[in-house]
């Protein structure tokens, strides 16, 4: 199984379920950016407990390994859960996002996207993807975060919406780094 392949699995799940989602963190910023190697796909998908054992049996244990009751618990906390292919060592990452303002807007400004293989989903918004890789940073604070985002700017800067960037950054209390990478930025 290829990236491409789970990508589409976890799209189709999904779809046919009826569930809302979209796929962000490197898979987006590479997708909007620049190319780089990962072997996971984040997913945050709106998935409650009356549901979570039908989603988790489209990953049949032939092939997948995701625990149940681990799933279940993580949508109870609104955390998230792993679905991994032993086979090719893909992981596939389904966050369950915390009920907020900002996730509500996120899932407002998802965008269906055709993927190289011809398929289709749901993707963050690239400024999502940029604000989620801030918050990665400060949670974490691992420069990989910081390097997807040049990348992105890179490439679609003239399409970005630099004011809701900044209105979630100075909301998510992101605005200093948010501030370091455009001076990095501009340096470079």
């Amino acid at each position: 199984m290829e990236r491409s392949d789970l990508l589409q699995h976890v799209a189709g799940v999904a779809d046919r379920m009826g569930l809302r989602y979209f796929v962000t963190g490197s898979t987006a910023t590479i997708y909007y950016g620049e190319p780089r190697l990962t072997n996971d796909i984040d997913v945050v998908a709106d998935l409650d407990e009356s549901r979570v054992v039908e989603f988790c049996r489209q990953f049949p244990a032939t092939e997948f390994y995701v625990s149940e009751p681990a799933a279940i618990d993580a949508v109870r906390r609104r955390s998230q859960f792993s679905i991994i292919h032993p086979v090719s060592g893909l992981k596939l990452d389904v966050i369950v996002p915390e009920k907020s303002l900002f996730n509500q807007s996120r899932f407002s400004r998802r965008r269906r996207i055709r993927t190289a293989d011809d398929g289709e989903a749901w993707f963050a918004s690239p400024e999502d993807a940029i604000l989620k890789k801030l918050e990665f940073y400060r949670e974490g604070g691992s420069e990989k975060h910081l390097r997807d985002i040049p990348g992105i700017l890179k490439t679609s800067n003239s399409q970005l919406d630099n004011g809701y960037i900044e209105h979630w950054a100075n909301d998510l209390g992101l605005a200093d780094i948010w501030n370091a990478v455009m001076q990095r930025a501009a340096e470079s």
